[in-house]
């Protein structure tokens, strides 16, 4: 019996410890490591202007200014709509993953080419670059390729009253190049990019 009670006192004993370290200890040094090396990052990559938090660096949102770059199209609306709005799926990530022969993707393709031939009158249809027209793996990516970016400067120009020169040089400050120079592809920050535009524009 002695020795039974000594197993359940040695047992118990090392419960609580590894509550301590793992539940505690740990939990807390990685939290407060992160504060201090990676303070931006840990707290979302927030994105400020006058203290109000604008945006995160790291997920995408919609732009309807005519002034401003467009994101990609997102199946889950960036988690912003309403519960009566259509295909509404609940806060979540992701795409509806539909088959290039669903007949609902080629309606969405086609009310999302529309819509932007109607706003940028000056493109051609063959010219709009497939990641602007089709959604993310996550639906929330916060960056366009520099082709999608480039092909919305003439609208961006004449509804902002700034030089196509001006925007090119805020599609160069807000693109992040390839890592190493060979992984991935240049792409823009869409929400950056913006706020640059209202900057340039005050």
């Amino acid at each position: 019996m002695k020795k039974v009670f000594q197993q359940i006192k040695v047992a118990f004993l090392t419960s609580i410890v590894m509550i301590i370290i793992c539940g505690l200890i740990y939990p807390f040094a990685v939290t407060a490591i992160a504060q201090f090396i990676f303070h931006d990052q840990a707290n979302g990559s927030l994105i400020k202007i006058n203290d109000q938090v604008v945006g995160s660096k790291l997920i995408g949102q919609t732009f309807e200014n005519p002034a401003h770059f467009v994101s990609r199209v997102s199946s889950i609306n960036y988690n912003v709509y309403e519960k009566n709005d259509t295909n509404y799926a609940g806060v979540s990530s992701g795409n509806f993953n539909y088959s290039p022969s669903n007949p609902e993707l080629t309606k969405r393709i086609t009310n999302s080419v529309d819509e932007f031939l109607k706003n940028n009158p000056t493109v051609s249809k063959k010219d709009i670059p497939a990641d602007l027209m089709t959604s993310s793996g996550s639906g929330l990516d916060p960056h366009i390729s520099i082709a999608s970016a480039e092909i919305q400067v003439n609208r961006i120009a004449i509804a902002s009253h700034l030089s196509k020169e001006e925007i090119q040089n805020i599609i160069r400050k807000a693109t992040s190049k390839k890592v190493f120079g060979v992984l991935g592809e240049d792409k823009m920050n869409v929400l950056e990019a913006n706020i640059l535009i209202d900057q340039k524009m005050k």
